[in-house]
């Protein structure tokens, strides 16, 4: 089993609503290194961290599964999508997407302020200076510390 940390504007898609629809194809991925995570290494039962980005506070919102492996992103196709891309089509796609379905929310929200005065996440990759990316692979002691923390009252 492998751990993520995947990234959404709430005002999108946000850890309620997943909770409501219980699973969702992730969709709009539009960086070559965050498709190849989705695309190449992640598997069915991976546990995912669920961040809100691009808000305030922005920070992690709750757990999430991986329950559909990789496959092609219809809205690439789209024309009308905001993710339309066409040198993509279904006979040689370029964007990949998974489904994931809702874990839990946490009862304590980790703001992104928070856990950078957090000593113990120095070296998580959330935090380093220069990654955007909106999914990547995060340590099983950082998933489970955090989790921990997410829990707290």
């Amino acid at each position: 089993m492998r751990y993520w940390l995947m990234k959404s504007e709430p005002d999108v898609f946000s850890i309620e609503d997943l909770k409501k629809k219980k699973s969702e194809h992730w969709d709009g991925v539009r960086n070559y290194q965050a498709r190849n995570y989705m695309r190449d290494e992640m598997k069915r039962g991976d546990k995912v961290l669920f961040y809100h980005s691009n808000c305030k506070p922005p920070g992690i919102a709750g757990i999430a599964k991986v329950v559909k492996e990789s496959y092609p992103d219809h809205t690439a196709w789209d024309k009308k999508s905001p993710y339309y891309d066409a040198k993509s089509n279904a006979e040689n796609p370029r964007w990949f997407m998974v489904d994931i379905a809702f874990v839990k929310k946490f009862k304590n929200y980790l703001s992104l302020h928070e856990l950078k005065n957090i000593q113990k996440l120095s070296e998580f990759k959330l935090l380093q200076k220069g990654n955007r990316l909106s999914v990547f692979p995060i340590e099983k002691a950082e998933f489970e510390y955090l989790q921990e923390l997410g829990e707290k009252v």
